[in-house]
């Protein structure tokens, strides 16, 4: 049975030449000018990278800390002791704890979308894997989560700092702000996640690393980015 197109996407269609590869600040402007929806979409960014998922050195996983934030306000737990908890709260964390937030999160508290920790407090943290892993909530030192400075870490957080990682299709796909946002910040946004991505090259990969990259709304059509 033939998939329904709806008009919205048919009119987005006359716009985007679907072979053609735009030069970022084009391909902004196209994705800007495709017809709107009922909320504030998320405009991403979609890599294509030249990945041997077979080998463990060719995992990407980096962050970022995008100019302009991502639009979206984030909701960010400490699990700290001692002086850290004060710290914490003065630096703007929204729930903060130590044992007695690794039990609440245990029983099913998730109402986070970051979740940092110092190192001291990742050997009661790890037992919490299984819940955190799949939601991609537990605190790593490659992703800056796990750190003695939480000051900093949380200040970088709210401020925009995502992070980054390979699929199991060798894709990376991420927001980088909203559609209400200019397209000078859109741009600055995008352009600091390519670079990020780019740098984030393993030695061992021979070859271009970025395959393609496309720019798209939350609901609507992709457009080709010219590297």
């Amino acid at each position: 049975m033939a998939t329904k197109v709806s008009k919205r996407i048919k009119a987005a269609y006359t716009k985007v030449d679907a072979v053609r590869t735009y030069p970022l600040q084009e391909a902004l402007a196209l994705v800007l000018q495709t017809p709107k929806v009922k909320f504030d979409e998320t405009v991403e960014l979609h890599f294509n990278l030249n990945l041997n998922l077979k080998a463990s050195d060719q995992n990407i996983r980096g962050t970022v800390v995008l100019p302009h934030g991502t639009g979206k306000t984030l909701r960010v737990a400490v699990v700290c002791q001692g002086e850290n908890v004060n710290k914490a709260k003065d630096a703007g964390a929204d729930f903060v704890g130590s044992q007695d937030l690794i039990e609440k999160i245990d029983k099913g508290f998730l109402g986070f979308d970051c979740l940092i920790a110092t190192p001291d407090m990742m050997k009661d943290l790890s037992k919490l894997g299984k819940v955190l892993g799949p939601r991609g909530l537990m605190p790593s030192p490659k992703a800056g989560t796990v750190t003695v400075d939480i000051e900093r870490a949380l200040r970088e957080v709210k401020a925009g700092r995502v992070e980054f990682k390979n699929d199991k299709q060798g894709g990376i796909h991420l927001g980088i702000g909203k559609r209400s946002f200019s397209e000078q910040k859109l741009s600055e946004n995008a352009q600091h996640l390519i670079e990020a991505v780019d740098h984030a090259k393993p030695s061992s990969v021979k070859g271009i690393f970025i395959k393609s990259v496309y720019l798209s709304t939350t609901m609507g059509v992709g457009v080709r980015v010219a590297i």
